[in-house]
Formats: structure tokens, sequence, C-alpha cells
């Protein structure tokens, strides 16, 4: 997002002697739509103004420069990279897990959280099944870890798939034992 932050950053942590500290960039982090309920909730949308932060976020238009800067940020000691919004920017979670060998986080924004919630309200969509849909997309395209404003619902939740996976894993299917988790 600020080209050298992370050079910087780097070397004033290992020049007062933190040397094993990792950094998470947020080079590509997207001027995006989807931070609205959390602006709004904050009320940051007031003070941004009619520019919002486009001056210094990436262009939703734009891959390659999201490339370009988390190359210049690893080179700059970057230990992790941070995508957020994550799902309409899954192409670069998937170029990011694919072209470089650190960790990629995606961030699922207050904005797709509210999304699915506010259809999951209406009945449109099954909360269980829609929630566990976006989050294996994301892993799918290639993200490390996932930060979602549903972790405390899914924490809940993962014990309960857990145990069914177990269950299900020992069910024959065609004469073979099914890995429903594969």
């Amino acid at each position: 997002m600020m080209d050298g932050r992370i050079g910087k950053i780097r070397t004033a942590f290992e020049n007062n002697g933190f040397v094993d500290t990792i950094i998470l960039s947020y080079a590509a982090k997207y001027a995006s739509a989807f931070y609205g309920p959390f602006r709004d909730a904050v009320g940051a949308g007031l003070l941004l103004g009619s520019k919002g932060k486009t001056t210094y976020q990436m262009d939703p238009r734009n891959s390659l420069e999201a490339i370009s800067e988390i190359s210049l940020d690893i080179n700059e000691g970057a230990d992790i990279i941070m995508v957020k919004p994550a799902m309409p920017y899954l192409d670069i979670v998937n170029q990011i897990s694919k072209k470089f060998q650190i960790p990629c986080f995606a961030y699922q924004v207050s904005g797709e959280y509210s999304m699915l919630i506010a259809a999951i309200k209406n009945g449109w969509l099954s909360e269980d099944d829609v929630i566990k849909e976006s989050l294996i997309g994301i892993k799918r395209a290639g993200a490390t870890a996932i930060f979602t404003y549903f972790a405390p619902k899914i924490a809940k939740k993962l014990k309960r798939w857990h145990i069914l996976a177990k269950t299900y894993r020992k069910l024959p299917v065609n004469g073979r034992t099914s890995d429903i988790t594969s």
C-alpha cells in the first residue's frame, strides 16, 4: 500500500533485536465497496469524504499492480501477504499462492459477511451450507488462512462437521470407503 513501508519496518525491527518478527503485508488491499458496513459502523465514511481510500488502495480492475506490489514487499522482508477483500479477489489469492513461497491470508470483510447474512436471514441461502462453501472457495483458491466475521460461528460448527466427516468417511461407496474431506 505504501512503497518502502515493509523495508522500513523490517529494518527497524532488526536494528532493535527483533530478528524473528513476522510482518504481514497488506499489499493486496483493494479499494472496495465491500468495506462499507465496517466503515459505516465506525463512522469512517463521513471522515473519508467522496474519494475514500481509493487514492492508496488497489484499483479493483488491476491485478498486475497487486502482484508487483506483493513482489516488492516480499523483497523488503514481508513474511505473509493479506488479500482484502477475499471473495472478489480469489484470482489474486490463487496467483499469489502459485507464484510466491510465503503464506497468503484472505480476509472475508464486513460487506461479504453482511451480504451472506442478509441472504440467510431472508431465507434465500442455507446458513451452514453458504458459510462453509464461501470459506471452502477461499481455501481452494490458495489461501493459507482466512480472516472472517464468521469465525465464532464456524469454530462451533467445525467440531460437529469433523465428527460428521469421521462418520461419513467410514461409509462404503461403490465398494470403497468414502472420504468426504478430500
